[in-house]
């Protein structure tokens, strides 16, 4: 039941991460911006963490794992932000994210040529039909060169930061890691804010939506990634959390009234059809084992 527990930890991530740009758009309209809302995302993060340890009275990660979680958080989650963000001035939104979303590709790769992880033809049908679904459910546009490659880079560090993730958490747990990148991420944002001046919400509805990006969109689904990771894999991981925008699109028909099209939810069967063939073919791989 491990591995299915792990497809569970990494479904519940992938829907808890599809709310943060519902929660973010409430947040903007709170008079927010990136910075301090990646600021307050992080380290309010770090702090609920760091109590949870403290009262469990768990040790915190030291030696050579300390450093290399304080680099997944101030240069892999600092990184993929930054360039992210950035890409979206250059180019479309839906181009951005869709690009982004190669990284399952980059995973996959790195996967096979640095874990030596085996890669079933079913894993392959089921990577192919989540980049497609995900195409259609963004709906991409034709943008800038830079913002396409800002946006590659985006997907590029965040695979990387998958793959050192898989190492690490052989050594350490997923609250303890959380807390480590939480905290390094935002000392990072902290500093960026304090350059270019905070931006608080100026209303109650905006704090709600920071406590909403904190705990639904943070703290759950980051933690729920890594232990999930740990069980099934940096493959199996990249494949199911393409359920992101899946949740992403359908809470903004629900909350925002925008209209899904028929390529959007044709896009959205497609990548539920590729986690049914993902789960199946870890399903499998359980009852192979038990034999």
């Amino acid at each position: 039941m491990k591995r299915f527990g792990g497809i569970l930890l990494i479904a519940i991530s992938a829907a808890s991460f599809g709310t943060l740009a519902i929660f973010g758009r409430y947040a903007y309209a709170a008079g927010m911006d990136t910075f301090t809302m990646l600021f307050l995302r992080f380290t309010v993060s770090a702090v609920i963490m760091a109590a949870f340890m403290i009262l469990r009275r768990a040790a915190f990660p030291g030696g050579r794992v300390l450093w290399q979680l304080i680099g997944m958080g101030a240069l892999g989650y600092v990184g993929q932000s930054f360039m992210y963000l950035t890409a979206i001035n250059y180019a479309s939104a839906g181009l951005v994210a869709l690009l982004l979303y190669l990284y399952p590709f980059f995973v996959a790769f790195l996967a096979t040529l640095v874990l030596h992880e085996k890669v079933s033809t079913l894993k392959i049908v089921a990577l192919l039909l989540a980049l497609l679904g995900t195409s259609l459910t963004v709906g991409p546009a034709s943008g800038h060169w830079v913002g396409a490659l800002m946006a590659i880079a985006a997907a590029l560090i965040y695979s990387v930061y998958i793959i050192v993730g898989t190492h690490v958490m052989k050594n350490v747990s997923a609250v303890q890691s959380s807390t480590v990148i939480f905290a390094s991420a935002g000392v990072v944002f902290g500093m960026l804010t304090a350059w270019h001046g905070p931006h608080w919400p100026v209303t109650s509805s905006g704090w709600l939506a920071m406590l909403g990006i904190v705990l639904i969109a943070t703290v759950i689904p980051v933690v729920t990634f890594l232990a999930g990771l740990e069980r099934i894999g940096p493959t199996n991981a990249s494949m199911l959390s393409t359920l992101e925008p899946v949740v992403t699109v359908l809470l903004a028909a629900w909350l925002f009234g925008e209209r899904l099209s028929l390529l959007t939810l044709l896009g959205g069967g497609l990548i539920l059809l590729a986690v049914i063939l993902l789960t199946r073919s870890e399903l499998i791989q359980m009852k192979a084992a038990e034999i």
